[in-house]
């Protein structure tokens, strides 16, 4: 049976991967974690610090992780927490590196108090041949309202 919904994210606090797997629960769409070659140090000032220098030199660090075919996904639901006003460089890594035309991406965030920032512009601008839906923002993780939040923006958009 063709599944035509995957959920692709990167996640370094668990917040992304939390919305994640509640958008594959509703959804029943096949989740894929990015996992970058180094991870990211687990200090939240270290962090702040490599994100800012990676997303200011346009770095794309490799991905350890296979990704799986994308030929039978219609629709690819794409997740990151919010850095510096963007996606993480591992997601922009995975735009940049996969041909995603004719698909249908539908971005979301987490973030600690930047909203969407310049999200949807810049997965835009790396997915042109793509249809990009607008993207969906929560705080943190979303706290006990985030099931039914998600929820309603899926039926918003018609998932």
């Amino acid at each position: 049976m063709k599944k035509e919904i995957l959920i692709v994210y990167y996640s370094h606090s668990g917040n992304t991967q939390k919305v994640a797997k509640l958008i594959q629960q509703e959804t029943g769409g096949v989740l894929c974690e990015i996992q970058p070659e180094i991870a990211y140090p687990a200090s939240y000032n270290a962090v702040v610090e490599q994100a800012k220098k990676e997303i200011q030199a346009g770095y794309r660090p490799e991905i350890k992780n296979t990704v799986p075919d994308l030929e039978p996904y219609d629709t690819i639901f794409v997740g990151s927490p919010n850095w510096w006003s963007t996606v993480a460089p591992p997601i922009a890594t995975f735009l940049s590196k996969n041909n995603l035309s004719g698909k249908t991406i539908i971005p979301f965030c987490t973030h600690g108090g930047g909203g969407l920032g310049h999200i949807q512009q810049d997965i835009n601008r790396l997915c042109p041949q793509s249809r990009v839906l607008d993207c969906f923002a929560l705080y943190g993780d979303g706290g006990t309202g985030a099931k039914s939040k998600i929820a309603a923006w899926l039926r918003k958009i018609d998932i």
